[in-house]
């Protein structure tokens, strides 16, 4: 059993009419649940256009349930972008397989100094990102990394290629301590059009994911999609049924959700369904009430001004001072990047507004005391 025969029952069509369906008292009835009762038929209603006309008390349900929860704090955290080589051929994405742009892995040096860099701005929390590409970039070449972090960040996380239980378990015990992995659509169909080469192009081992991650133990799992590659609110659905099925299946792990939308990147790939700030605005609360332990996180995609008005909503962390170009921070500024940023401000700037706003600014994930192994420079 894993989320694949999960996935299999549903209907993508159906689920998207039913979506649509939703009248203005299923979204009454939904904003009246407790904590807790939340069914997926609810965020339904939460997520359908008829719920636009509830955004203030959406808005307003999601923040004072969030602060009940997290309190008022905001982690901060920021990527490193190790390699942009992948043997994938996606449509949509800068690092393409099949785009011509210079390709670099970062050596053990680059990564120092991308480390420093990092650890410069305040930061004890650090994403590891890099194309899909297992032989070149594979658990040898992490675990290396994470050994060089581990020596002054408390928590490491990493977005790269799907790997099997095993691998997982290896990297956990380099000091790996969260994943994320988005199915970018669960629409099987329409992933077979995006994804044209390479080990992404497998749909099934890509979603079975976070089923090996829940049973190697790892402690915190990102799920979500890529807004833009089909109707998001199907895929958001389809994101709440896969959170709920994890939740319930390893239920000792914490789990996050992302928000990423198409952004310009090298390539000209167009967004063929567009989700509005408000239409994200809604999502957000939505999955706040879907979930009260779930953490939501919003990158330097979007806008300072969103980002400083929506993080009070829902939000519990904020990429800052974010480069999405392998050496992006010193080694090479220069470099391609993934996707372009919004928000270019320093994490100085962005924690100052947080301040200013009454919250609190938490600079790590998680503490390697906990697991007995301190790391060598706190």
């Amino acid at each position: 059993m894993s989320f694949v025969d999960v996935l299999h029952r549903l209907s993508w069509e159906e689920t998207k009419a039913s979506i649509l369906a939703k009248t203005a008292g299923d979204v009454e009835s939904a904003l009246s649940r407790p904590v807790g009762k939340l069914s997926l038929e609810d965020f339904k209603a939460l997520i359908a256009p008829v719920a636009q006309d509830y955004l203030e008390p959406l808005a307003a349900l999601s923040h004072a349930r969030t602060v009940e929860r997290f309190g008022y704090t905001q982690q901060m955290y920021a990527p490193i972008y190790l390699s942009n080589v992948c043997s994938n051929i996606c449509t949509y994405c800068g690092f393409s397989a099949n785009n011509r742009i210079p390709r670099k892995i970062l050596n053990e040096a680059e990564i120092l100094q991308e480390l420093q860099a990092v650890k410069a701005l305040g930061m004890d929390h650090v994403l590891f990102v890099t194309g899909e590409a297992n032989l070149r970039v594979g658990i040898p070449y992490l675990s290396k990394a994470f050994e060089l972090a581990r020596q002054t960040f408390s928590s490491i996380s990493m977005e790269v290629q799907p790997l099997d239980q095993a691998g997982y378990e290896t990297l956990m015990e380099a000091g790996l301590s969260s994943v994320l992995v988005y199915q970018e659509t669960y629409n099987r169909d329409s992933y077979a059009k995006y994804h044209l080469k390479g080990m992404k192009s497998n749909f099934d081992y890509r979603l079975e994911t976070p089923d090996r991650l829940g049973r190697a133990g790892m402690k915190k799992i990102g799920l979500g999609a890529l807004y833009g590659l089909d109707d998001w609110r199907t895929d958001s659905f389809m994101v709440a049924t896969h959170l709920r099925y994890m939740e319930q299946t390893y239920w000792k792990t914490r789990y996050s959700l992302s928000f990423p939308r198409i952004r310009p990147h090298e390539g000209d790939f167009q967004p063929v369904s567009v989700m509005t700030d408000k239409d994200l605005v809604q999502l957000i609360c939505a999955y706040r009430l879907l979930s009260s332990e779930v953490e939501l996180s919003m990158s330097t995609r979007e806008s300072p001004v969103f980002r400083d008005h929506v993080h009070k909503l829902g939000i519990t962390s904020l990429s800052a001072g974010s480069k999405t170009n392998p050496g992006g921070y010193v080694v090479d500024p220069q470099s391609l990047e993934q996707f372009e940023i919004s928000d270019e401000r320093s994490p100085a700037e962005v924690a100052t507004m947080l301040r200013a706003g009454g919250y609190e600014v938490v600079w790590k994930d998680w503490d390697s005391t906990y697991d007995g192994c301190a790391c060598v420079g706190v």
